[in-house]
């Protein structure tokens, strides 16, 4: 019996191994084209945090009551039969590149569990709840997919844009590198619209050349060595180090993040604020060979509380005034930033490798009504995670068309529900990894890499 339990112990290692490459590689998956599997290089998320209503965006409903349908009517797109929220015009006619998944479903109804579980596919051990970010949460997807299948042509394998997002005043928990450690961890990259080049503070000084920097980083090296070796601390810090090394001598890289090499009449359509610039940033990765890139569309879940002048603070927690936020700051920026992000990924013939993903953390509620608790006199819609919607588009996605649906309401699924679990799987599976495997952590803990099943329906 012993020698059964050992014998199981170490096939569940292999597989575990396998998932890192060091056994059966995943990569051999990509020699497959059928059902999407291996068919993306790179997956761009747009994170749209807060909660966006799909009542006004992707999954209208024209024929309800008034106070479930809200004030917006719907206008049809480019693919007949599918209709969008009437104040998203030009994603309208690009919806023939989409596929709107409106079946989306979960139980976790608050910001920081529920951005947990969107980043993570994992649900957080305190659900509906904000709970601080630990050094034991569950790693960001980049960070798993660093785990099991490091970049080696860049430092880094992930990259986390307008980041952090803030839910609802501290970053939300999910970002980050978790229990694998902070050398797992995305580079953050904060506000675009700073008047300053975004890795100023990393580029080195013009009068140390490329052999000082050298012997520099070996002197560090050997200072981090000898004091491991004293106190058995430091272990992530050498591979930091090299990180951040390897970032200043990343021409590839740095070129990425220099926004000043793009046509001004581009960045216009992005939008020069945030969201433009980060989307914008989001297709320069993704074009430098990035393979995780994660944009944050929004920074902070409600801004519009304390700025409710500035359309950069919005984010799209509308439990009240949902409908002026909506039409007057949040939808016409992502209407033009989304549906530019995708005319350009496409005209760059990125778009067949790229799998794009537009997501929030959940819904809101089918009737609108006034939440006395929260600002504003006009009516909103609460949270609902238990149907919502999620945009995906290239790498094989089936062009065009919905997949599953919401009842009459926009209530419940009304077939094909998908959890976050089954979309983790499912961006796995585009990239070609076997969302089935396992993981270590650095004590040789195995963890699955999601939860869930890839929804081979989405893809071509």
């Amino acid at each position: 019996m012993l020698r059964f339990m050992l014998d199981r112990r170490e096939w569940l290692r292999i597989g575990g191994l396998a998932g890192l490459g060091l056994g059966t590689r995943v990569s051999a998956y990509r020699s497959q084209a059928t059902d999407g599997v291996g068919r993306a290089k790179s997956v761009l998320m747009i994170y749209a945090p807060g909660g966006m209503s799909q009542f006004e965006t992707w999954d209208p409903k024209p024929n309800a009551p008034a106070e479930i349908r809200g004030e917006f009517s719907s206008i049809p797109t480019s693919v007949p039969g599918i209709r969008f929220g009437e104040h998203m015009p030009l994603l309208a006619r690009r919806a023939d590149r989409l596929t709107v998944l409106r079946s989306m479903t979960h139980d976790d109804v608050d910001h920081g569990s529920a951005t947990y579980v969107t980043l993570t596919g994992v649900f957080h051990q305190k659900k509906s709840g904000n709970p601080p970010i630990s050094p034991n949460d569950h790693p960001t997807y980049g960070a798993v997919l660093r785990r099991v299948r490091p970049e080696k042509r860049l430092p880094y394998t992930a990259v986390h844009v307008n980041a952090p997002v803030l839910a609802p005043v501290l970053p939300a928990p999910g970002q980050n590198g978790g229990f694998l450690g902070r050398a797992f961890e995305p580079l953050l990259v904060g506000d675009l619209t700073q008047d300053r080049t975004v890795l100023d503070d990393l580029l080195p000084p013009a009068d140390v050349p490329a052999v000082r920097l050298e012997s520099r980083r070996q002197l560090l090296a050997a200072l981090d060595n000898a004091t491991t070796g004293f106190n058995g601390r430091n272990l992530e810090r050498p591979l930091q180090l090299r990180q951040a090394f390897d970032l200043l001598v990343s021409e590839q890289l740095r070129k990425a993040f220099d926004l000043d090499l793009e046509p001004a009449r581009l960045r216009d359509r992005y939008g020069r604020h945030r969201s433009g610039l980060s989307c914008l940033m989001g297709r320069r990765l993704v074009e430098a060979g990035v393979p995780w890139v994660t944009v944050f569309f929004n920074h902070g879940i409600r801004g519009q509380d304390t700025s409710p002048e500035d359309t950069d603070e919005y984010g799209w927690d509308t439990h009240n005034d949902i409908f002026t936020a909506m039409r007057d700051h949040l939808l016409p920026r992502f209407d033009a930033s989304f549906s530019c992000l995708l005319d350009d990924l496409h005209d760059r013939g990125l778009l067949e490798t790229t799998l794009v993903v537009c997501l929030t953390e959940f819904g809101r509620a089918p009737v609108i009504a006034v939440e006395r608790n929260f600002a504003g006199n006009l009516p909103g819609r609460k949270h609902w995670a238990s149907c919502y919607s999620v945009a995906l588009a290239g790498a094989g996605i089936k062009p065009g068309t919905t997949f599953g649906a919401s009842d009459r309401q926009g209530a419940y699924p009304q077939h094909h529900p998908v959890t976050p679990g089954d979309l983790a799987a499912t961006i796995f599976h585009a990239l070609g990894v076997d969302a089935s495997r396992h993981f270590e952590d650095g004590i040789g803990r195995l963890y699955p890499i999601a939860t869930g099943t890839p929804v081979t329906g989405l893809f071509s």
